[in-house]
């Protein structure tokens, strides 16, 4: 009388037996008919040749390089920069460079050029965002996911509207003349 094995069970133990040949195979199909496809598909992963070990030839080491440049490249790969921080991290960041909340919105939703943010700010930024100044300029230039992108109710499609250079956003956001002219200033 056969002991009554789950699926699990008669698969745990076809891969503990010493060697995974066809007699054992056939064995257990004998002994657990009802479990057919899933110890053939065992027996099969069992069989299937162990992957070589060993040193990788020039020639992979430099496809994997490749592979892996354009793997960093590729815009699904790239961390979202701004769109990872929590509503207090945005506030903690607009506070730590002195600018109101909706400049910090404002690059979280790619409303900025890139180009006309100055070096100093930037470079600010990202010491406070623990990144580089060319991971933040890579994330603006980059196309807005969905998620992020406000919706309203209307019976048009909404067109994204053009980034601003970051002096209009500053004008926007009523930043007084002195603190814009700090904020502008691009010298070290």
């Amino acid at each position: 009388m056969k002991p009554n094995f789950s699926c699990e069970d008669a698969l745990n133990a076809f891969a503990v037996e010493p060697t995974h040949d066809r007699a054992t195979l056939e064995r257990y199909l004998r002994q657990f008919p009802e479990y057919a496809v899933e110890l053939a598909h065992l027996s099969h992963e069992l069989s299937r040749a162990e992957a070589k070990t060993g040193e990788l030839s020039e020639k992979d080491r430099a496809a994997i390089e490749d592979a892996w440049k354009q793997y960093s490249r590729s815009s699904t790969a790239s961390v979202r920069i701004f769109i990872s921080l929590s509503v207090p991290q945005l506030r903690e960041l607009a506070n730590s460079l002195g600018v109101p909340r909706q400049i910090i919105t404002a690059f979280r939703e790619h409303k900025v050029l890139a180009s006309s943010i100055p070096r100093r700010f930037l470079g600010r930024m990202a010491s406070a965002l623990n990144t580089t100044m060319e991971e933040i300029r890579a994330e603006l230039t980059l196309p807005l996911e969905g998620t992020c992108v406000r919706s309203h109710k209307s019976d048009e499609k909404p067109m994204a509207a053009a980034p601003a250079t970051f002096e209009q956003l500053l004008i926007d956001a009523q930043v007084s003349e002195d603190r814009r002219a700090e904020l502008m200033a691009d010298d070290d």
